[in-house]
C-alpha cells in the first residue's frame, strides 16, 4: 500500500494522516505521562534571557537553550538526567524516513507542547555533529492534537517560504538537501485536533540523530 506524501522540496516531504487516531491516542498518552512526570516539561531560556513559548522535555539527551549544545543533564533548568528516548517512539521516527526513502537511528526526541499562543520562531536545526549534517541525515517531525501553521524556507533566513498545515497524525521529514532549511510555527489553531484524544494544544515531536558523541 503506497503512503501518500508530498515533496514541498527535494528532500523534505509531507506524510499527511501517517498514524491511525489508535496510534496518535497511544503517542499522545506515553507523551503526556512523560511531560507530567518528575523529569518533565519545562520552559526553556534562550540565550538574552527570553523564554520560548513551548513547554518541552528532551528525551534521550537534553538541549541547552543556552549554549545549544546536547547535555546528557537539565545543566539550564533542574540538573536532572535526561529521560531515555522509549524505543516505541524511535520507531515511528524511523518508519516515517523509511516512507520517503531515508534512513534515521534517533538518539533524541524533543517533545514539545504547544498551547493555543504557542509558536516557534525560524530556525535551523544544526547542533547535532557536524558529520550527521553533512551527511543530510533527516529529522523526523511527528504532530499529535491541534494543527499547526507550520513555516519552511530556505537556507538563507530572508529566503522565500512555504506554510504546511500539520494536522494530527501528520509526519514531516526533512534531510538530504533541505536538513539545513530555516522553519518554525507560526501559529496554532485551536479545538483542530481529535477530541478523542483528550489533548487541549499540540504536542510536536522532533526526533534528531547526532546529537550524543561518536
Amino acid at each position: 500500500m503506497s503512503i501518500p506524501c508530498t515533496e514541498v522540496y527535494p528532500g523534505a516531504v509531507h506524510l499527511p494522516r501517517f498514524l491511525s487516531l489508535g496510534e496518535q491516542r497511544e503517542l499522545a498518552e506515553r507523551c503526556q505521562d512523560i511531560g507530567n512526570g518528575p523529569t518533565g516539561w519545562y520552559v526553556p531560556t534562550v540565550r538574552g534571557g527570553g523564554q520560548m513559548r513551548v513547554r518541552m522535555v528532551c528525551l534521550g539527551r537534553h538541549w541547552n537553550a543556552r549554549t545549544y549544545r546536547y547535555e546528557d543533564s537539565r545543566r539550564d533548568h533542574d540538573g536532572r538526567p535526561a529521560p531515555p528516548l522509549p524505543p516505541q517512539l524511535s520507531a515511528v521516527a524511523v518508519r516515517m524516513a523509511e516512507a520517503v526513502g531515508m534512513r534515521l537511528s534517533p538518539d533524541v526526541c524533543i517533545v514539545s507542547y504547544y498551547g493555543p499562543a504557542g509558536k516557534m520562531g525560524l530556525h535551523q536545526d544544526k547542533d547535532e555533529r557536524p558529520d550527521t549534517l553533512a551527511s543530510g541525515v533527516p529529522i523526523v517531525s511527528v504532530s499529535l492534537g491541534d494543527t499547526a501553521k507550520f513555516i519552511i524556507g530556505g537556507l538563507r533566513r530572508r529566503d522565500a517560504k512555504t506554510m504546511v498545515p500539520l494536522a494530527s497524525g501528520d509526519g514531516f521529514v526533512f534531510g538530504g538537501p533541505s536538513r539545513l532549511r530555516f522553519h518554525g510555527v507560526a501559529a496554532v489553531l485551536p479545538h483542530t485536533g481529535p477530541p478523542e484524544l483528550g489533548l487541549e494544544g499540540r504536542l510536536n515531536l522532533t526526533f534528531r540523530q547526532g546529537a550524543s558523541p561518536p
